[in-house]
């Protein structure tokens, strides 16, 4: 174990975890509760897809309906709590270095990618080809997947309604702090996309860290 004094997490504390989740893959992990995951866009402009579960229950999940409604707002940022279906809160972003992560644009699939982009592009790997390979690690199929979050994605709203997906609001080094209310499996595709700008055309790695606070004397 390492203390935080050497690494960029958000949150002080003795280190659990320290993984880069590599540019185009999956990544997971149980973060107990009262333990903060720090994510960093080593690179910037990378859009990193994350679903969150109850990890003693994966029927717990995170609602991009519920999380919405109760905080009024589209957008993610300091204060925002990651909210199930019935309201339970399953982490809380305490700190956050960008302001605005997006919670409507979805995962980029196969099939999707064949819509959008051309038939060319059928073979390209893509977000949820991620979170299935890395859920099955856990019990998990294609019937869990929902509506996930977009951490350091720019999806700017037009008065009409209309969604974009443009140029990220992060940079090289920027963070974001999650820390679990329960035990939650955080389910993540370091997204793959190359057809858009939610990764700046290039994906990159980002960096994982699990921290443990110190108790209060």
């Amino acid at each position: 174990m390492t203390t935080t004094l050497d690494v960029p997490a958000l949150v002080p504390g003795t280190v659990i975890l320290d993984e880069i989740a590599e540019a185009f893959g999956p990544w997971s992990a149980v973060v107990r509760a009262g333990d903060v995951l720090t994510i960093v866009d080593l690179h910037g402009n990378q859009a990193v897809d994350t679903l969150v579960y109850a990890s003693d229950d994966h029927s717990v999940r995170y609602s991009a309906a519920a999380t919405v409604t109760a905080q009024q707002n589209l957008f993610l940022t300091t204060g925002s709590v990651l909210r199930s279906d019935d309201g339970t809160p399953l982490m809380t972003l305490v700190a956050d270095e960008v302001g605005n992560h997006d919670t409507v644009g979805g995962a980029c699939s196969q099939e999707s990618n064949t819509l959008r982009y051309g038939h060319h592009t059928k073979h390209q790997h893509a977000c949820v080809e991620n979170f299935l390979v890395e859920g099955a690690k856990w019990g998990l199929g294609k019937r869990d997947l929902v509506s996930n979050i977009n951490f350091f994605m720019n999806v700017p709203v037009d008065p009409d309604g209309t969604l974009g997906i443009v140029d990220g609001l992060s940079a090289p080094g920027k963070r974001l702090a999650l820390r679990a209310e329960r035990d939650a499996l955080v389910l993540v595709s370091n997204c793959p996309q190359i057809n858009n700008p939610c990764n700046g055309f290039d994906p990159t790695a980002v960096r994982m860290i699990v921290t443990r606070p110190e108790a209060d004397e």
